[in-house]
Parts: structure tokens; sequence; C-alpha cells
């Protein structure tokens, strides 16, 4: 009897030390972090020399870049057009912007329209200097400017085209009528960063989240890094867990980092200059949940950030935070985003900005 309540003993005890070292094993799992707390902030230049003076959340004047990154911002966003007739987001303007924000510390995340202007998946021109140029080379072109782009601006993420649902440098580069060179164009964008990095990470663009698994499986012998979606309720649906659907479904289907590439919301329906805004009537929101309010615009950024945590994405991105109305309240070539920034129409920080603290 005594040698089998010893044995009765000896049993339990195993059993309770592989429950707890099973126990401390769940707790001492890394809770997963955001690499990428981001914001486009590509207007900044222009804002600055429109003389207007911006607040922090606390009122007090500050420059915009200094209070995204004292919030927990810690990567700045850039696109970049290859030759802009006004400069406007062109090599060199970002020259300067780029070395300022990597002083304070940021990361540099390039957007490479590859484009004298605009480029998305209604619009994917040719830069001027590139067209009716045979297909050698324009790969040739798009490897030589990319290998520019690295080596002046040194980017720590860099998408090869701008939501390029369609392809890019069209009709070259179409993804439905010429998808070969669609794939080699990517191709020729991806050998430049390679061939001038062994850090920066490649990402792939996409807009919105329907047909999103389709693109990604239509390039999956490309060699990047990460998956970018863009998500706007406006454009892509208002099924948040639609969102976090396609970013679990990708990660695991592609073996890639996924990341929100592109995302905003409004603080107010109004308007402070005469400046058509993309984004104007409650059809437009996720409504109860989200009104187009400063704790709206922050519940629904808070929203985007659990999914980030929660499909284990690298991060996400808040498109347009700094292009307020700064041409004055008469303009009507000012600001279409000005009720989706992150400062106010009296040009403060509001609430949402608080979501990029580090979690």
């Amino acid at each position: 009897m005594r040698y089998g309540k010893t044995i009765a003993l000896l049993f339990s005890v195993i059993v309770l030390f592989m429950s707890c070292s099973d126990h401390e094993d769940i707790i001492m799992e890394e809770p997963h972090t955001l690499s990428i707390r981001g914001a486009d902030i590509s207007y900044l230049p222009l804002i600055r020399t429109s003389g207007i003076i911006t607040r922090n959340i606390d009122g007090a004047p500050e420059d915009m870049l200094t209070t995204l990154a004292n919030a927990g911002m810690n990567t700045a966003r850039l696109r970049v057009w290859h030759n802009p007739g006004d400069g406007l987001s062109g090599l060199q303007e970002l020259k300067g912007l780029v070395n300022e924000i990597k002083l304070k510390g940021l990361k540099v995340w390039l957007s490479v329209h590859y484009s004298d202007t605009w480029a998305d998946p209604g619009h994917q021109e040719i830069p001027a200097s590139w067209r009716n140029i045979p297909f050698q080379a324009l790969k040739d072109s798009v490897y030589q400017y990319t290998s520019k782009l690295m080596e002046e601006l040194d980017p720590d993420y860099i998408q090869i085209g701008n939501e390029i649902n369609g392809g890019l440098l069209w009709p070259e580069g179409s993804r439905q009528n010429q998808h070969e060179q669609f794939l080699e164009l990517l191709g020729e964008g991806i050998r430049a960063v390679r061939d001038n990095s062994t850090d920066a990470l490649i990402m792939m663009h996409f807009a919105g989240i329907n047909g999103a698994t389709l693109f990604f499986n239509e390039i999956r012998t490309l060699d990047y890094d990460i998956a970018g979606l863009s998500y706007y309720p406006l454009w892509h649906g208002k099924d948040l867990s639609a969102l976090q659907s396609n970013l679990d479904n990708i990660r695991r289907l592609q073996d890639k980092e996924v990341v929100i590439a592109e995302t905003s919301y409004p603080f107010t329906l109004e308007w402070s200059d005469w400046t058509h805004n993309v984004v104007g009537l409650d059809e437009h929101l996720i409504l109860p949940a989200y009104p187009a309010t400063p704790q709206g615009q922050y519940d629904f950024l808070k929203r985007i950030k659990e999914i980030s945590l929660s499909s284990k994405a690298l991060g996400f991105c808040y498109w347009g935070a700094e292009w307020v109305a700064h041409d004055g309240a008469e303009s009507t070539d000012g600001s279409s985003w000005e009720n989706q920034a992150l400062w106010d129409f009296d040009f403060k920080a509001l609430p949402a900005i608080s979501v990029f603290e580090e979690e």
C-alpha cells in the first residue's frame, strides 16, 4: 500500500511539473508587435512651404514630422514620381526629407509610382521620357531608375509600383494583356533592389481586398518580401473581418509578411476649403460603429491596429495624415483629404494620432 501511494504521489508530481512547464511556455511566448506604425507624409514639403502653423495634441506649435514621431510613428512613407512637372515628390525633393526622417531615427518606406504622376488601379502612365522605347530598353530603365533610388535614398522598405492591381507602365506592363512582361518589369525592379541592398525589404502593393489572394498567387514566383494591401471603406467595402481574413490568407498561402499599406478615415464630413472632398457622405462610413467624429476616427484606426496585431502583420500605414487644407479657405485646388487628415481644421493634432504608440 505504501509503495502504491508513493508511485501515485510521484506520478502526480510529474504531471504537475509537466503542466507547469507547459504553462510557463505559454506565458513566455512573446506577443506580436508591430514593426511598422507608419504614415504617408508625401505632402509635408508642400504643407511646410504654405506657412501654416501646425500644433501638437496639446496645442503647442510643432512641425508635423516631430508631432508624428513623438506620438510613436516609426515609419514615414513617401511616394516618388519619376519626373513631376512641379518637382513635388521627385527624387531631388525627397533627398533632404529622407535625411531628416533618418536623423529622427525613423524608417523610410518608398512608394515608387514609375510614372510622372499618380499611379493607381486606374492610372499607370509611363514616364514621358520612357515612352515609345523598345521593351528591353524599358526594362533597363526600370532597373537603372530603381538602382538610383536605392543608391541615393537607401530606403528600409520599397514598393515596386503603387497599387498595381492591373499592372504598371501601361500598356507594356498590363497584368491582363501582357502578363509575362508585367512580371518581367517587376523582376527588374526587384533585381535592382537586391543588387544595391542586403537589408531593404521589397513590397508588392494591391489596392483593396477583393481579388487580392488571386493577385498575390499570380506573382508568387517573384522574389519579394511583403504583401501590402490598401483598405478604404469607400472603395473596398465595410467588412473589417474580410480585411483580416485576406491578411491571414495571404500570409499563410504565400508565406509572406503582410501590411496594411494604406488606410484612412474622416473625423468630420464638413470642409475647410472649397476643394471637393473624397469622403463626404454617411454612406461612405462604417456606421454606427465609426461615425465621422474625432472619436470615430480614433476608434477606426485603433481597430486597424488591432487587426494588424491579430493577423501578425508587420503593421499599418495611414495615408494623407498631413494633407490639411493648407491653401486657404477659398481654394478650389487645395486638399480633397482635409477631413481625413490627422490634424483638425485649426491644424491641431487629433486624438487618432495616439494610435501610433507602441503596443
